[in-house]
């Protein structure tokens, strides 16, 4: 157990909590984690109070809240940190049971294409939650406004074949970002495929200027969904990603 006279730099409880420091320093910027105590060197030190908050904070990320409404509930006078623990739990194993509802479901279908098992069309959506898809349309719409909806009425009028063929191509370009990994960000293939990646967004999904696209970049950082899914791709992707895309944009805004 941690003492509670424990102090942490930002950069230690960033570390602790795998999220970047720049979040950290924009949870305290609009109030949501302000450090327990500011040195005179100018550096942020949090206590467990405080770490204790950002997992809340983390938790509530991982239920998809915004961050106004988590600040808005933590916030309250009657938070009460014992019984938040007992709902983030409840959400967490009824996430878990859709989870593997769809593991199952992508089982299945591989069956079905290796010609093992046979598959109705009603089977290949297991596991789907309609108003669920609904509500992150929603969210993103609230998040990105016009493009979002312009992104999702797009998506809407394609056949599934061309669903099928946009993901291939999702695919094909994180697999080629994955291969210029070692060679850094500002390399000639990860520019490249970035590249690639700002392009495929503009022909796809909306029209995406290079400052929405440099935002998109620090979401894939900033965000803990978006971080989450990077990192399970490859620990320190979100961080390359953030990176080449703001090469990227700086080197063409020149």
């Amino acid at each position: 157990m941690v003492a509670q006279s424990t102090l942490f730099t930002v950069k230690q409880l960033a570390d602790l909590a795998c999220v970047s420091v720049r979040t950290l320093h924009y949870y305290d910027q609009i109030g949501l984690l302000r450090p327990t105590t500011v040195g005179e060197n100018g550096y942020r030190y949090y206590d467990t109070a405080a770490a204790l908050r950002l997992q809340q904070i983390l938790f509530y990320r991982e239920l998809d809240l915004p961050l106004d409404e988590i600040k808005r509930i933590i916030n309250r006078p009657d938070f009460d940190l014992l019984q938040a623990l007992k709902s983030h739990r409840r959400s967490l194993l009824a996430r878990q049971e859709r989870l593997n509802r769809l593991i199952d479901t992508v089982d299945q279908t591989i069956a079905h294409l290796r010609g093992e098992i046979d598959m109705t069309p009603q089977d290949f959506y297991a596991g789907f939650d309609e108003e669920q898809q609904k509500e992150y349309a929603r969210e993103a719409e609230e998040r990105w406004g016009e493009k979002a909806a312009q992104s999702q009425k797009r998506w809407e009028a394609l056949t599934r074949d061309q669903k099928n063929e946009i993901l291939a191509g999702m695919n094909e370009i994180q697999t080629a970002i994955n291969a210029s990994f070692d060679q850094g960000p500002e390399s000639e293939a990860a520019q490249t495929a970035v590249d690639r990646w700002y392009r495929f967004i503009n022909q796809h999904f909306y029209d995406c200027s290079l400052e929405v696209f440099e935002g998109l970049g620090h979401m894939y950082v900033e965000d803990p969904r978006f971080r989450a899914n990077y990192e399970k791709m490859r620990p320190g992707l979100a961080e390359f990603m953030e990176k080449a895309v703001v090469h990227y944009v700086r080197s063409k805004r020149g």
